[in-house]
């Protein structure tokens, strides 16, 4: 039976021209060499190399074999090597849920960038959705991983790692008059927007951060004003822009940059907070996706922040 060593062996001594140098170059002793040389050739039944004084010459049949040896083992080389690519996560494809709010922090652009550069070759699929629909395609099979702000009391099959709290802000329009008492540098009591119109994000959409902010309102003795709900973050920003109403949102959502509102900040003891979780299926951590998670955890513990365990759903 021919094996992948005596393709290789064949294919040294055409490369060297000479049986010596061959097994020289083969960690092997000369005569073990010849006689698997010498097997191979009655194994086929015709002869690969003529035999001269100095070395040694492919016959026509040594080069046709050779030549097919050569791509053999280069697929074999490539199978290997595609193999240890996908283990180390460099390799295959990883699909990654987020919601629109968690896109903006720089853990999840920084470990997506992070990604790309030092795994060019991997197929990275990036989704937006609301926390609910990413949690479903996930156990649909749909996404690998995904980064998400709230989770149900209860969801079969999934493992969570909570990443973070991010504070909350203000966001208020810029012609607000609440702006003309409140400085920038001024963290002010939650209560202080009792008498504003709030805009939400749809609860459907993002059930974590409207309890937060409503939790957050009744323990500060105000029940707040829902003057509109939107089903996306951004729509938020561009309502409270146009000077519908205020609205809190994760500190990260400032880099936006919107024109047309302010950001101000709470204080800290009355400020909900937007937790950030990272969720996949629990056994799968192998390849791309083990790679992800390694990456997720030495991001959040250089930004110092990560919470306790994994939790499984």
């Amino acid at each position: 039976m021919i094996e992948l060593r005596h393709l290789r062996y064949a294919v040294t001594v055409a490369e060297e021209g000479h049986i010596t140098r061959a097994a020289e170059r083969l960690g092997l002793q000369q005569p073990p060499l010849s006689q698997q040389i010498k097997a191979l050739e009655t194994q086929l039944g015709v002869a690969l190399f003529h035999r001269l004084s100095r070395g040694v010459v492919a016959t026509a049949a040594g080069k046709a074999f050779v030549e097919r040896a050569r791509g053999i083992l280069a697929d074999v080389d490539g199978a290997v090597e595609a193999a240890r690519r996908a283990g180390r996560g460099e390799d295959g494809r990883l699909a990654i849920g987020f919601t629109g709010s968690a896109a903006f922090h720089p853990l999840v652009t920084d470990v997506v960038r992070e990604l790309r550069d030092s795994a060019p070759m991997l197929a990275l699929t990036l989704e937006e959705a609301n926390s609910a629909a990413s949690l479903e395609a996930l156990r649909a099979g749909k996404l690998d991983a995904a980064f998400v702000r709230a989770l149900p009391e209860a969801h079969e099959g999934v493992r969570a790692r909570h990443l973070l709290d991010e504070e909350m802000l203000v966001v208020i329009p810029d012609r607000h008059p609440l702006l003309e008492s409140w400085p920038e540098d001024e963290c002010r009591p939650l209560a202080a927007l009792a008498e504003t119109v709030f805009i939400l994000y749809h609860r459907p959409s993002g059930p974590g951060l409207y309890d937060a902010i409503i939790a957050a309102c009744d323990k500060a003795g105000f029940s707040p004003h829902v003057g509109q709900e939107a089903t996306q973050m951004i729509s938020t920003l561009s309502l409270v822009a146009a000077g519908l109403g205020v609205s809190l949102v994760p500190a990260s959502m400032a880099r936006l940059g919107t024109t047309g509102i302010a950001y101000r900040r709470l204080k800290p003891d009355e400020a909900p907070s937007a937790p950030l979780f990272l969720v996949w299926r629990p056994g799968e951590e192998s390849g791309p996706l083990a790679r992800l998670l390694t990456d997720v955890r030495r991001h959040t513990l250089a930004l110092g922040s990560m919470r306790g365990d994994d939790q499984k759903m």
